[in-house]
């Protein structure tokens, strides 16, 4: 293993330490199914999660519907107004 795989597999097991303190068993269920359905949001889910934790954003325990609520943000769709402009 060189250099980068270490420090791959030791930030893996520090964000699995803190998903682990920072999200209750329904909200940790949620991001499961998250990643088995879009691996991509799933990933960006939990790297907000970890910042969140580590600059003590993260008063308590995240439940199912405050899960629900950062997904919402997270996936938003932003729209796109398309004007034409005429000569």
């Amino acid at each position: 293993m060189n250099e980068q795989d270490n420090q791959m597999a030791e930030f893996e097991k520090l964000k699995k330490d803190i998903l682990s303190k920072a999200l209750n068993k329904e909200a940790a269920e949620r991001l499961g199914r998250v990643r088995l359905a879009n691996p991509v949001v799933a990933a960006q889910l939990e790297v907000y999660l970890v910042q969140m934790y580590q600059t003590g954003n993260l008063k308590e325990r995240v439940n199912d519907n405050q899960m629900k609520k950062i997904l919402d943000v997270l996936t938003a769709k932003k729209e796109t107004k398309i004007k034409r402009v005429r000569k």
